[in-house]
């Protein structure tokens, strides 16, 4: 699995998740097994059924938040200067054709969230921004078209 990388608060949000997983939610699916074999002939119980799946189901995202958590490099947002955009910095942007302002946290492919503003530093936006310094203006090819950002601020 690539670099994953998390603020310190989603790192702990993962792992809180996995010890739910592999504690609560394990100990809710053990107890939908036991009543669904109470119902009886196994071979025709959709009851019995529906909870395997779930018990699969918990099992792979158990395993998938392990290794998420095995591979993830933690971002050290007092290390971040300010100067320069990474993966951890928040900016805003301008949209130089249309004067629209965006503001902005670059973060690994894990934690985005555009709705809340949070872009990858995989996608295109976050991608073209790496690097990039206050008052630069950055060609950003979008599934729109190309699109020129100038940023305004790094924090």
């Amino acid at each position: 699995m690539a670099e994953i990388w998390l603020t310190q608060e989603e790192f702990e949000k993962r792992k809180e998740h996995l010890d739910y997983l592999k504690s609560t939610r394990t100990l809710e699916i053990a107890e939908m097994l036991k009543i669904a074999r109470g119902f009886g002939d196994l071979s025709e119980n959709a009851e019995y059924d529906a909870a395997k799946a779930e018990q699969s189901k918990n099992e792979y995202d158990i395993a998938t938040l392990e290794a998420e958590l095995r591979s993830a490099k933690i971002i050290d947002q007092s290390t971040l200067s300010g100067d320069k955009i990474n993966v951890g910095s928040k900016v805003t942007v301008k949209n130089v054709a249309t004067g629209a302002e965006m503001k902005l946290e670059i973060v690994g492919s894990m934690a985005a969230d555009p709705v809340a503003g949070k872009v990858s530093n995989d996608s295109p936006i976050g991608g073209a921004l790496l690097g990039h310094v206050k008052g630069d203006v950055v060609p950003v090819t979008t599934p729109g078209g190309l699109i020129h950002l100038e940023i305004c601020k790094i924090r």
